[in-house]
């Protein structure tokens, strides 16, 4: 598609081209940040600094209710509001800058993949703009701000851009950590994915990652909404049927934050659960459990956590008896690491998986036979 094209499209008209002096000072402003910020990744900031001072910068005019500045893959350039302050370099300067530091491209040139996006299944993109956008609050030292969008209150370090998913974001790491998420995000890897997959199973993550990208969706659709009513006559019906629309689409951002936030919730602590094995592991457990709650996105009528939470205490508490009558549950992992080390091709994978929690759930279900028939 012509480059021109998609300027004119997106509602972009250039005004000038940055000069080379000025787009060597935000590289290096950028590459300063973000190495500062990461430096657990050996990044080395002439690197970054000369990968940007390769890429053109423009000044323009952007659409009133966009960003200050916008990456384009296709022409490898970046473009700045003419409203922008140079002096102060913010996070979605930095934003952009790491999406042109993303890029993955194959033998002909075609964009593959950026970060945790896969351009080639189109899968990603929310969840890769989630990660990028909490990079950039981190580089620039944003504080974590309480707000509330759409009757949910969340906490976030950026609040005006992407706040629901840096927030759910946040929850993901706490799980697998940071480092897996960033490396992924830099060097457009699959560690992140694998990360979480493990500490879940893969049709979470990917449902996760397709809840993601629709969150994303519903935004731009609202956006849409909000520039047709500015853009209204004084029609009462028809400015009665776009507050009907934006309502609905509020409505469907605040279901599918929740239902993301529970999938992560269960399917996450369920998967640690089952790796309690002895006091030490249970106590951590369910200090994790408990402060999980200061990440927690709100509404009214939420109830999801603390009835998950109330639940997995009394899990807790029949785990503890076993601890207390088999001493270390070293049978439970061994007879896991046993199964699943099996690959069968009459059977396979899930077969195993399946035995073996049929098998835990027996053990445990004799265990708590017999304790009944001691008393």
């Amino acid at each position: 598609m012509n480059i021109n094209f998609v300027l004119k499209k997106e509602g972009i008209e250039i005004i000038s081209k940055l000069n080379s002096q000025k787009v060597e000072k935000i590289a290096n402003i950028v590459s300063e940040k973000i190495c500062k910020a990461f430096p657990e990744y050996n990044l080395n900031p002439n690197n970054i600094s000369s990968n940007l001072e390769n890429i053109d910068m423009y000044i323009a005019k952007l659409p009133q209710d966009s960003a200050i500045a916008k990456y384009f893959s296709q022409n490898n350039s970046i473009y700045f509001s003419h409203k922008m302050d140079f002096e102060h370099i913010d996070t979605l300067v930095i934003h952009e800058c790491i999406h042109a530091l993303q890029e993955i491209k194959n033998s002909h040139g075609k964009l593959q993949k950026m970060g945790l996006f896969n351009v080639v299944s189109n899968k990603g993109q929310g969840i890769n703009e989630a990660a990028v956008q909490l990079m950039a609050s981190i580089a620039t030292e944003s504080k974590i701000d309480n707000v509330k969008y759409y009757n949910m209150d969340l906490k976030t370090s950026s609040p005006l851009f992407y706040p629901i998913e840096t927030a759910l974001i946040n929850e993901m790491i706490y799980f697998t950590g940071s480092y897996s998420l960033f490396h992924s995000t830099l060097f457009s890897n699959d560690i992140f994915k694998k990360t979480f997959i493990i500490k879940s199973n893969e049709k979470i993550y990917q449902k996760i990652e397709e809840n993601f990208d629709l969150l994303i969706h519903y935004e731009d659709l609202l956006s849409l909404c909000f520039l047709d009513l500015s853009n209204c006559s004084e029609n009462s019906k028809e400015i009665n049927k776009i507050n009907k629309k934006i309502d609905k689409i509020k409505t469907n951002i605040l279901n599918l934050t929740l239902y993301t936030q529970n999938m992560i919730i269960e399917n996450c602590f369920n998967s640690e659960f089952d790796l309690i094995k002895d006091p030490d592991s249970l106590n951590r457990f369910q200090e994790r459990l408990y402060n999980f709650n200061k990440l927690i996105i709100s509404t009214k009528g939420y109830n999801f956590y603390d009835s998950f939470y109330r639940h997995m205490m009394n899990q807790l508490e029949e785990k503890r008896e076993l601890i207390k009558a088999y001493g270390t549950l070293n049978y439970l992992s061994d007879l896991q690491n046993d199964l699943l080390d099996l690959q069968k091709e009459s059977f396979g994978f899930s077969f195993f998986r399946r035995l073996f929690d049929k098998l835990k759930l027996l053990f445990e279900e004799t265990v708590r036979n017999k304790n009944s028939e001691d008393i």
